[in-house]
């Protein structure tokens, strides 16, 4: 199967989904605080992120079933199947609820930096964001949801790209990155910024996506492509991100706990341009994931107790995507920093991480449900070298959450 033009598709969705406020603040305090001496780490995550993700969209178009059903598949007693559908999507639907307040949060920090304080309309701000998430998830077309994100997340580029230019980085220095090195202190980081890239959720939706874009087997090849491009570009957007924070404030001395805290710097530096397109990056990153995140866990839900093809299996996706959806416009109106609820999903992520990326590799070795596109050694090695960062990434989540590494 040959490739003979490349259009932008479901690949464009994880990029819009890894890139949300939590990958842009790790990205300014990584290179705020050590330079680019982490940039290889974030090259990593995203090959990582390519494998993993390649390894899903096989599974569904060769299978024609999302991530969840072929996983339960795998479960022979029945008990165990509805216990481990239980665990998913209790472990996905917390997680990506925790981190919905966030994602609104922002977007809404984001025009913040666009515009100065909202304090007089953050409310309706928070609630506008909330309905435009639900509206293009609730009532519009898949590929409408597809092409805006594809959109947004071009323009996300655009703007973080335009802000790095701005800041005449030392290219020497950024290529210099990508030989892997671990700065004094620098390990957590490196670790978060790997974790901010391989996200659980993104496998499943990826999956589901990928089967409604593309219909055959015969498609898989493009759909492929579109995994490794789109996702690079996200790559691209994150290292762009790190290196920008390196350019304009390694060594500054000065104290930076978020994109917007960069912003406000930036302005002085090198006017408010730079300041302005940065502002537009943070709040597209935060209104793209507040949309890739209920709709992940819509699918998620569908796959499991809804039939596809049918009209009653909306009903699935439409209560997980709105639940999600809800809990997340109440935290971030409550301004509540949900501790509790992210301490358990930290430790749900944690575990779902390995635990995934097994049954991705087991999936992948099944000659019964992929025949002719089963792993070969090559993708055995690499499968068994990202299942042992997982292992080490998800013990790393736990024993944060519990308090046991700081």
């Amino acid at each position: 199967m040959k490739i003979t033009s490349y259009r932008p598709g479901p690949g464009m969705m994880v990029s819009a989904a890894f890139i949300g406020p939590g990958t842009v603040t790790a990205c300014t305090l990584a290179g705020a605080n050590f330079g680019f001496a982490l940039i290889w780490a974030l090259v990593f995550a995203t090959v990582t992120t390519i494998i993993l993700q390649s390894i899903a969209v096989r599974v569904a178009l060769v299978s024609r079933m999302g991530l969840a059903e072929a996983m339960m598949q795998t479960i022979v007693s029945p008990p165990l199947r509805w216990l481990a559908a239980a665990l998913l999507i209790a472990a996905l639907a917390l997680g990506n609820a925790a981190y919905e307040a966030g994602n609104i949060s922002g977007a809404v920090l984001g025009l913040e930096a666009l515009n100065g304080k909202l304090a007089d309309s953050k409310t309706l701000v928070i609630c506008g964001i909330a309905l435009l998430a639900g509206a293009l998830i609730l009532f519009s077309k898949p590929r409408w949801v597809e092409r805006i994100l594809i959109a947004m997340v071009l323009f996300m580029c655009l703007s973080f790209l335009a802000t790095f230019l701005i800041t005449k980085p030392d290219f020497g220095a950024i290529f210099g990155g990508f030989i892997p090195s671990i700065p004094d202190g620098g390990l957590l980081t490196a670790i978060a910024l790997i974790g901010t890239t391989i996200v659980p959720y993104n496998l499943f939706l990826h999956a589901a996506s990928a089967r409604e874009r593309w219909s055959e087997e015969s498609g898989l090849a493009e759909a492929q492509a579109d995994s490794a491009i789109s996702i690079g570009i996200g790559g691209l957007i994150s290292i762009t991100i790190l290196a920008t924070a390196a350019a304009s404030l390694f060594g500054s001395s000065k104290e930076i706990s978020s994109a917007v805290d960069m912003a406000a710097q930036l302005d002085p530096l090198f006017g408010s341009f730079a300041s302005a397109t940065l502002g537009a990056g943070f709040f597209s990153a935060g209104l793209t994931s507040a949309i890739t995140a209920p709709l992940a866990t819509g699918y998620i839900v569908q796959e499991i107790f809804g039939k596809n093809g049918t009209k009653a299996s909306r009903m699935p996706f439409n209560i997980g995507a709105l639940l999600v959806i809800l809990s997340g416009t109440f935290g971030a109106l409550l301004n509540y920093k949900p501790v509790e609820i992210i301490f358990v999903a930290q430790i749900a992520n944690g575990l779902l991480l390995p635990i995934i990326a097994f049954f991705l590799i087991k999936l992948a070795n099944d000659s019964a449900l992929l025949g002719r596109h089963v792993n070969g050694w090559k993708g055995n090695a690499a499968g068994a070298i990202i299942l042992l960062v997982t292992s080490m990434l998800g013990f790393r989540l736990i024993a944060r959450a519990l308090g046991w590494w700081p």
